[in-house]
């Protein structure tokens, strides 16, 4: 397995793609392209994190920057300190909702988000050709910071805009497959009243399941809802900034629910511009419609979205897996935002899980993905815009095209030959048809 390079970082196996001799060149890659600095340094609970931000560390420094160390840490939590402390950037340590083999870097700019595509290009330009910035003198030991995460918590907390009051008492199961949201993510629920029922619940790195938020992976937490008859249950990843959530039937009601239930709670109180990438379910749009305001969309990446955001004004905005930003807290995807904007809508509304989602549009979806030459990619994205020009595709990120009845969207993989085929229609049938014929189209 090749090393991933691409602009949600670096990813790679322990030990084996990835180093810490490699994590270490990259670091101070890093480091030389923000010439130097203050800088954030954190990590998810895997086993090998130590190791590599301890690399991490000694490349910041070596390339002159002002290391403060969170330890383990939310990437939502490091995203919202580099804010909060004006910091110059930071590095998570983390293969987000990757297995328990891989670890990997993640870059954030000053703005708290991932670095433009051009600019990770021009981070690994540097660590190739060995372009190091070199300091002689004025290093510092890294400053530790271990408050970051409860600061989070509490500014999630007083940006609760509804009386949840009456969820006092109401029963919430919480897997955090023992990564980084296991410290903190207690704490925002028990700020609710909650009956927390916390299961994988220790931040060992040693996840209970495979770390992907998917219904496949979630058999446990739906069980414990339906043992326990929780109201609901939320299931986070290995650097907590997706959420998936299970109803009060102990159903996974699908990664595309949670950036919907969090656009109708923020703009049932606050109508607003919403960002989502060209990947996320129609959803968004009749629910921006129904309070008449824009949806912008972006292509597919976090950094995208929240610079969308941030450009546009937009009050809430993520992707449909599971990622909520609530710009008021971080510009990256937080779970802990994503399960307050979820908790008060409940609290609102006074409905229950399975209420609220049969209120909303209902569309099946397919997520596909075929090997294909990387110089063949472009050919069928081209190929496919051709044959559908009437419908005015969509091409900032591969190609979207929208049909009265349902869409598709081709795009290249940003760090494997592979090419991606999402469709989304009002039935499975008709999503299956729309993939069928790009495929056709395409010639994958």
């Amino acid at each position: 397995m090749a090393l991933m390079v691409g602009v949600s970082g670096v990813r790679g196996l322990v030990g084996q793609t990835l180093t810490p001799e490699l994590v270490l060149e990259f670091a101070r890659a890093y480091g030389t392209f923000l010439d130097g600095g203050q800088v954030v340094l954190a990590r998810d609970s895997r086993p090998s994190g130590p190791m590599y931000a301890a690399a991490a560390a000694a490349g910041l420094l070596a390339a002159g920057c002002q290391v403060t160390d969170l330890g383990v840490a939310m990437t939502p939590t490091v995203g919202r300190t580099i804010i909060e402390g004006k910091y110059a950037g930071g590095i998570s340590i983390t293969a987000s909702h990757n297995p328990a083999p891989w670890n990997g870097l993640k870059f954030f700019t000053n703005l708290g988000f991932g670095p433009s595509a051009e600019d990770a290009r021009q981070i690994a330009h540097i660590r190739d050709q060995r372009s190091f910035r070199d300091v002689q003198t004025g290093f510092s030991a890294p400053q530790a910071d271990r408050e970051a995460g409860q600061r989070h918590v509490r500014a999630v907390l007083a940006a609760r805009e509804v009386d949840t009051s009456a969820l006092r008492g109401t029963k919430v199961v919480l897997d955090s497959v023992n990564g980084a949201g296991c410290e903190h993510s207690p704490a925002l629920l028990k700020g609710f009243g909650i009956d927390l029922v916390h299961i994988n619940a220790e931040p060992t790195g040693d996840f209970a399941h495979p770390p992907e938020p998917l219904r496949e992976n979630l058999s446990q937490l739906c069980q414990t809802v339906r043992t326990t008859r929780a109201a609901i249950g939320f299931a986070q990843d290995p650097d907590a900034d997706r959420l998936a959530i299970v109803d009060e039937n102990g159903t996974y009601i699908g990664e595309e629910y949670t950036l919907a239930l969090a656009v109708e709670s923020v703009l049932s109180r606050r109508p607003g511009p919403v960002a989502a990438n060209l990947s996320t379910s129609r959803m968004v749009d009749d629910i921006a419609a129904r309070y008449g305001v824009k949806v912008i969309r972006t292509p597919v990446g976090e950094a995208h979205v929240a610079a969308a955001m941030l450009q546009a004004g937009c009050v809430v905005g993520g992707e449909g897996n599971g990622g909520v930003i609530d710009p008021r807290i971080c510009n990256v995807r937080d779970s802990l935002s994503a399960m307050s904007l979820v908790l008060q809508l409940l609290a609102a509304t006074g409905k229950t899980v399975s209420e609220l989602v049969a209120a909303l549009p209902c569309y099946a979806s397919i997520k596909q993905k075929f090997a294909c030459p990387r110089d063949r990619i472009q050919a069928a994205v081209s190929a496919v815009t051709a044959k559908f020009a009437d419908y005015n595709p969509t091409t900032t990120d591969g190609v979207r095209v929208d049909f009265p009845a349902g869409w598709v969207h081709v795009r290249a993989s940003n760090t494997e030959p592979i090419i991606r085929i999402i469709a989304e229609a009002d039935s499975m049938a008709a999503a299956d048809e729309l993939v069928k014929q790009v495929r056709q189209v395409a010639g994958v």
